[in-house]
């Protein structure tokens, strides 16, 4: 990191010349020169219109480390012509005309260093990406800027360039990230719309509570062997599930198919108790409505699994002589809505968890960066957005309330599972069993 440059804007009560803040910071580059060329470069590109100065200086030096001083004889590298080029300062494009160095062995360029890392801008172009994803519009961008007179390479369509080249790192990095290193509990799995297209979101929450973005796939509608195969690589690039993965969706049945089917016994699913009440009361008239939403919501508050199931139960009793449909989608995925009860989760992990709440505020967050975008042109511009945006926001995304009752769900998971594959275990052998009489009867055995 460069060094701090603290430079006082008064002295008593008269202003400090500008000529000595100039001299103060070239005081404080001189300081830093002996700490290394990362340092030094760091600290260049902080200082406009000092830095231009700084960058010939840096370059005039490197000339003279590889071929000497001027007029010097008998060096294998030599001075050659000098050359028009340019350099960043932060993100602003300079040009500079400097001295080119070739080694006379082999009448090859010898690169200069220090040039090559000065072609690119400070921090990866992190500042120009964040500018325009927070709606800094490109043709804008010029009048926004600190400029001196000589800077160039702004114009919209250079910065629409090192946007998109920004963000497609963004995302390669989300899409390669390994996920060996982390231990996670839950999952949880959203869409959004951008006009006709849809885009899946992949969301995990570890054993200490962080949230963490796994993935995005892009795809008209949650479908399941969609869904499969977006499984199949996280699993590839390190997803561990052999201890029990609690997934919290939304009811899409797509996605609860590929869940089973990929993982089997090691799968549990919550479904989003307030996506169910909206989907029930969704047939109801407005009086109708307060009242099965009361009903609904003291049922899922019941501390046990028979309580919440028996609120339940008689709820769909009561509509079955009000609504025949809402009594029937209340009946649908019901013991899916009761997974948390049946682990018998404590009420503070269970509030964070009976809805997908976590993914919503995620949704809202991103909405930020990509409501501000008028048209989407293509698919690569969808999924640069997303991934930017959302690696943008998991940094500020805070444990979720009750982590520290994770392990105890991990524990509950460990013993249902081990249930489950005893029971399995069971149903096979008896069925091989009945093969074996069938077989018997049928040979005269």
């Amino acid at each position: 990191m460069p060094a701090e440059i603290s430079i006082p804007k008064r002295r008593g009560k008269a202003k400090v010349k500008l000529s000595m803040k100039r001299a103060m910071a070239q005081a404080v580059l001189e300081d830093v020169k002996s700490q290394g060329m990362d340092v030094e470069v760091s600290l260049i590109q902080e200082l406009i219109p000092l830095g231009l100065k700084a960058v010939e200086e840096r370059l005039q030096r490197e000339v003279e480390l590889l071929a000497g001083k001027k007029q010097a004889h008998g060096k294998e590298n030599v001075r050659w012509s000098r050359q028009n080029g340019s350099v960043y300062l932060r993100d602003q494009k300079m040009p500079i005309r400097y001295q080119r160095v070739r080694k006379k062995s082999t009448n090859s360029e010898v690169p200069l260093a220090a040039y090559q890392q000065m072609q690119e801008p400070y921090q990866g172009d992190r500042q120009t990406m964040l500018k325009l994803l927070y709606g800094l519009s490109t043709h804008n961008y010029e009048k926004s800027t600190e400029l001196v007179p000589e800077v160039f390479g702004i114009s919209a369509s250079n910065l629409s360039r090192r946007f998109k080249k920004s963000t497609l790192a963004q995302l390669r990095a989300l899409k390669k990230r390994s996920l060996s290193g982390y231990d996670f509990v839950c999952i949880l799995i959203d869409g959004k719309r951008y006009a006709e297209d849809g885009l899946l979101v992949v969301l995990g929450i570890t054993i200490d509570g962080t949230k963490v973005i796994l993935d995005i796939e892009q795809s008209h509608s949650e479908n399941a062997s969609v869904v499969m195969q977006l499984f199949d690589r996280l699993i590839e690039r390190g997803l561990r599930f052999e201890e029990g993965l609690l997934f919290i969706v939304d009811g899409s049945k797509g996605i609860i198919a590929a869940i089973k089917k990929r993982f089997k016994e090691y799968a549990f699913i919550q479904r989003c108790q307030w996506h169910k009440t909206q989907n029930v009361t969704s047939y109801l008239n407005d009086a109708q409505k307060i009242l099965c939403k009361r009903q609904l919501q003291a049922a899922y508050a019941q501390t046990t699994y028979r309580e919440a199931k028996a609120g339940l139960e008689k709820l769909y009793r009561e509509l079955q002589n009000v609504n025949q449909s809402a009594a029937g989608s209340l009946m649908e995925g019901l013991e899916e809505t009761l997974t948390l009860h049946s682990l018998g989760l404590s009420p503070e992990l269970y509030k964070s968890l009976n809805t997908t709440n976590c993914m919503e505020s995620i949704m809202s967050q991103l909405g930020q960066y990509t409501d501000k975008v008028d048209r989407w042109h293509n698919s690569n511009q969808i999924l640069r957005w997303t991934a930017a945006g959302l690696l943008e926001i998991e940094p500020r995304l805070h444990r979720i309330h009750g982590y520290r009752y994770l392990n105890v769900l991990r524990m509950k998971m460990r013993e249902e599972i081990k249930n489950r594959q005893e029971k399995q275990d069971f149903r096979d052998l008896t069925s091989d069993d009945l093969t074996v009489e069938i077989h018997s009867a049928t040979t005269g055995i």
